[in-house]
């Protein structure tokens, strides 16, 4: 162990100091043999302009290397939970909102920073919403090797419905709508009553959105600037560049009613397919092309993604996407989103 930490007995929580009292918002972050990361990501967090805030790392499974790193921070708002086991990142921030003491818990994955004003700016939209259980978004700042390019690039239109606005694609080579983990800020209630789903390797925080919306006074607000840093580094490994097609199909299939016809044809066509074509069989082509006429409402522009994708090298659809996308765009005002 740390000199200078205590261990609980329940979940081997480790405090470098006495902790303040009734933070306001949680800070959870997951990580796991990544200690120089989680360190710069727990730096972000407990750097924000709005200081009434607790940071949690929950370490996933014996870790001494991040333990040492973190007890050089000596910040006393930090928290670190070392699990016994390693259950993936969607369990980790599951226990970290259950030791979280906020009203409110921001989630941080471990590769990503937050920009200095991201809690204040997300708090005081959250106290102006009138919703029950506001969750708060942001853009983002995507930075690859080639170019940083801002994140959504629109945000939702009045009564969009959020699954065609997170999936349907107004142009070739990219999405328009879009959330990332490290962007939300939700009730600690609500990230208790519904969790993330354990297992499940991509679109994490699809799903959690998508599920967490159906509750009756939930409302997304997106800030319009970008707030966090999404650090997209092409020789280091992220869940996100992982490519479970079966895994992603059955998750899709059995969660349609999260869908309308219009978004389910478009993540088949758009998501799976990317996921689908690196492995060059045409049955996944069939396959997805049955799927969405079957079961969704495909338009001109999803069949031709769908081709594209199959047709083109993934890394001449990367350099043509960042080519794309890569300049900065004049964000609109903060926007609640209307789920009923």
């Amino acid at each position: 162990m740390v000199e200078g930490c205590f261990r609980s007995p329940r979940l081997g929580s480790l405090t470098f100091a006495h902790m303040p009292t009734d933070p306001d918002v949680s800070v959870v972050i997951p990580t796991c043999n990544r200690p120089q990361l989680a360190v710069r990501a727990a730096e972000s967090a407990l750097g924000q302009t709005h200081h009434d805030l607790e940071v949690i790392v929950v370490v996933d499974g014996p870790d001494d290397a991040t333990v040492k790193e973190l007890s050089g921070i000596g910040d006393p708002r930090l928290r670190v939970v070392v699990l016994p086991e390693r259950g993936k990142a969607p369990r980790a921030r599951n226990i970290g909102a259950l030791e979280a003491r906020g009203r409110f818990v921001a989630l941080l994955d471990d590769d990503d920073e937050w920009l200095p004003t991201k809690v204040e700016t997300q708090r005081r939209l959250a106290f102006e919403s009138t919703a029950r259980l506001p969750i708060i978004a942001s853009r983002l700042i995507n930075r690859t090797p080639r170019a940083d390019s801002v994140m959504p690039r629109r945000l939702p239109g009045p009564g969009e419905p959020l699954s065609e606005y997170f999936t349907v694609r107004r142009g070739l080579f990219y999405g328009d709508g879009f959330i990332q983990t490290s962007t939300i800020m939700a009730p600690t209630e609500l990230l208790r009553a519904v969790p993330f789903t354990v297992g499940l390797r991509r679109q994490q925080e699809l799903d959690w959105t998508l599920r967490a919306i159906r509750h009756d006074g939930v409302e997304l607000i997106y800030a319009p600037e970008p707030l966090v840093l999404w650090h997209q580094d092409e020789d280091r490994h992220r869940i996100s560049l992982e490519m479970p097609y079966e895994q992603q199909l059955a998750w899709l299939r059995s969660n349609r009613e999260l869908f309308t016809p219009r978004a389910y044809a478009a993540f088949t066509l758009s998501v799976l397919s990317s996921m689908a074509a690196p492995g060059r069989e045409m049955k996944h082509f069939r396959e997805l092309l049955a799927e969405a006429r079957g079961h969704g409402r495909p338009g001109a522009l999803d069949y031709l993604t769908h081709a594209q994708i199959w047709a083109l090298p993934p890394s001449l659809r990367a350099r043509l996407r960042d080519l794309i996308v890569g300049r900065r765009e004049q964000p609109a005002e903060a926007q609640p989103v209307d789920v009923h």
